[in-house]
């Protein structure tokens, strides 16, 4: 059945590829978005669609429309850009939730969150599962996206609990995939562009830390199994892929990839920084019958496909 549904942060990239797969759903899609990191570009293709709306907005404020379905995937989730207004930062995640959050009960919605893996923090527990209470510093510089999403777990379970809201949370791991801005700071999109201008690639600390790099395909298709699960699986749950890389080997990879001349050079690693991240995704294997298909490899051949192209065009208009 066809459904009414708002996505917050639409114009992302999380939040670009989620509208698109609404739409080819059937459903109509309410693109909410302030563009402070999301980019019209993204969603350009979609604006012929007659079920596909933008709106200009800022979820710190309220919103008042009539949904079926909310997703609320508002807020800068690269160090670069929530770094850059941290105040903001928070806000957009404790103040933006619980907007997303009213609306949900003024309208009786279903509601998504998308948490991160950084309410893990440095971890101690490895491979991380969802019953991990996490190690994060909460006075940090990274503290206002941690513990702004920590937080905003904490609103969606209390208006659970309280009101009765048909909640979701996913804790997101590193995802990649075209669409990422160039300019924001993830250690894929960086590396990508660096190997491409064949520029030195920097890697912080001794680049022994470990990611789990998820691409975008697979994320979305788990999301969406989370919004459409029963009612009774509030999460949270990690959707991520468990296979584990260490930063250098990321960094070869790209290198060997795009045939670059670039070379590693060390820099010191960024405060609380994490070590290792590895999702156990038993609860996605179980409860939503998901798990990640694409291969590191088969990932990065569209993502710096897709980055190639776009520092073209930019060369080209330059």
């Amino acid at each position: 059945m066809s459904k009414r549904i708002l996505v917050s942060g639409g114009s992302g990239f999380l939040g670009s590829y989620l509208c698109e797969s609404l739409l080819k759903q059937g459903h109509e899609v309410l693109c909410v978005d302030n563009f402070f990191t999301g980019r019209r570009r993204n969603v350009a293709h979609l604006l012929a669609n007659p079920n596909f709306e933008i709106i200009r907005h800022d979820i710190t404020f309220p919103l008042y429309l009539e949904v079926d379905e909310i997703y609320n995937f508002a807020c800068p989730a690269s160090p670069i850009h929530y770094q850059y207004d941290p105040v903001q930062t928070i806000k957009t995640c404790i103040h933006g939730a619980i907007n997303m959050l009213g609306l949900a009960k003024r309208t009786g919605a279903r509601i998504i969150q998308a948490s991160t893996s950084e309410v893990y923090g440095d971890p101690e527990v490895h491979p991380q599962r969802e019953e991990y209470w996490g190690r994060v510093n909460p006075i940090g510089p990274r503290s206002c996206y941690d513990e702004g999403k920590r937080a905003a777990e904490t609103l969606f379970f209390d208006y659970h609990r309280q009101h009765g809201l048909d909640i979701k949370v996913v804790r997101i791991f590193n995802t990649y995939g075209p669409r990422m801005r160039p300019d924001d700071g993830r250690v894929v999109s960086n590396f990508i562009v660096q190997a491409l201008r064949n520029e030195p690639i920097t890697l912080y600390g001794d680049g022994k830390q470990t990611r789990s790099f998820c691409y975008v395909d697979d994320l979305v298709d788990g999301i969406i199994r989370m919004m459409n699960s029963p009612t009774g699986v509030t999460g949270p749950i990690n959707i991520g892929n468990p296979a584990e890389f260490t930063i250098r080997q990321l960094a070869e990879l790209v290198i060997e990839m795009v045939g670059s001349s670039s070379e590693l050079v060390l820099r010191p690693l960024p405060q609380d920084d994490p070590r290792q991240r590895q999702p156990d995704i038993d609860k996605a294997r179980a409860l939503l019958g998901w798990a990640p298909s694409t291969e590191l490899k088969d990932g990065l051949v569209h993502t710096i496909g897709y980055f190639d192209e776009l520092l073209s065009r930019e060369t080209a208009f330059a």
